[in-house]
């Protein structure tokens, strides 16, 4: 991103600004430090001539003649002087390159941050097109001409499924973007509890879908906020159903193992894509093989919102699954004292 470019730049001069700043000022402090140790050493080997003409010659014919190379002195300095420019020069050079480096490492994150979020926008965009576009068609469709009953029934039919998918795509983005798990409405909590209490919600459908549903497990226990919890395995629960197929199973399981409180939700369902397994938690993605066809149209948003949800938690959530194998969804909390 051009944005990011010119940002790197400018984060690249200040870094040399300050480094050439302190080399500067180090070398300056060098050099007088030692031009002023050449001038007192040139005074000092004065001084011993001097003293060493008067003692051996009094005060004769040689008692003014002074042994100090005073062009030599003059000289080392100006050797001292190119030394620390040249020296400045390449701590400045290396500098601009690993200060250009530096910079790119100081905005990676919020160079993918923002990305992230453009992304976000256009996949929301993109998404809310849909049921916008449809909706308006169905009212241009109503407005022209006069229709029956049984037709105008039809196209508020159409238009109502329409607005239910924009309520449920506001309430998943409002899910996403909202802080879950506040810490005073945290408590010590029982999962056995809350997976069962899921589960009696889905049991009519998973009948209507000739599905069996199984709950099995002991009391485990994990600090959280009790909804969002109940949020987290109703996504789960609810994935597990609608990719399984007619006279399939799934089973919710408690337990505690390696000091860790697990949750497993398995179904034998139509399971995912290898190619598919490390994007599934990615916000609007949908797979487009098998898994996808032929089943309800979702937002690509349950699994991101069962994500965010788990870090809240510091929860962690591991998926196994094979094409056509079914998929097994483990959540470990850590363990409760």
């Amino acid at each position: 991103m051009k944005l990011f470019h010119s940002a790197r730049l400018q984060l690249t001069i200040w870094y040399l600004l300050v480094i050439a700043l302190i080399s500067l000022t180090f070398s300056a402090a060098i050099y007088k430090t030692q031009t002023d140790e050449l001038t007192r050493f040139s005074l000092l080997q004065r001084q011993r001539i001097e003293q060493r003409l008067e003692q051996g010659f009094g005060m004769g014919p040689g008692a003014g003649l002074i042994l100090v190379d005073l062009e030599l002195i003059s000289e080392t300095k100006k050797r001292i002087l190119v030394s620390l420019l040249v020296f400045n020069g390449i701590v400045i050079s290396f500098s601009g390159i690993f200060g250009y480096f530096l910079a790119g490492k100081t905005l990676e994150p919020i160079e993918e941050m923002v990305q992230e979020q453009t992304r976000f926008i256009a996949d929301a965009s993109h998404e809310l097109r849909t049921p916008i576009t449809s909706l308006l068609v169905n009212l241009e469709v109503f407005m022209r001409g006069k229709k029956t009953r049984d037709e105008s029934l039809k196209v508020i039919d159409a238009s109502l499924i329409e607005v239910r998918r924009l309520r449920d795509l506001a309430g998943s983005l409002l899910h996403l973007s909202a802080d879950l798990g506040h810490a005073s409405q945290r408590e010590k909590l029982d999962l056995k509890k809350i997976v069962e209490s899921v589960v009696r919600k889905y049991q009519a459908t998973a009948k209507e879908r000739k599905i069996t549903l199984k709950q099995s497990g002991v009391s485990v226990f994990a600090t959280g906020n009790k909804n969002d919890l109940e949020e987290l395995f109703t996504i789960l629960l609810d994935n597990a159903i609608k990719y399984s197929k007619e006279g399939g199973e799934v089973t919710l399981a408690t337990k505690s193992q390696n000091k860790k409180t697990i949750v497993t939700v398995k179904d034998t369902g139509v399971g995912i894509a290898k190619a598919d397994l490390p994007h599934i938690f990615d916000r609007f993605y949908r797979a487009d093989l098998s898994r996808s066809k032929g089943h309800s149209s979702g937002y690509g948003l349950g699994l991101s919102i069962a994500q965010k949800i788990a870090d809240s938690h510091r929860a962690e959530i591991a998926v196994k699954s094979k094409l056509g194998s079914g998929s097994t969804f483990v959540v470990s909390f850590p363990k409760q004292a």
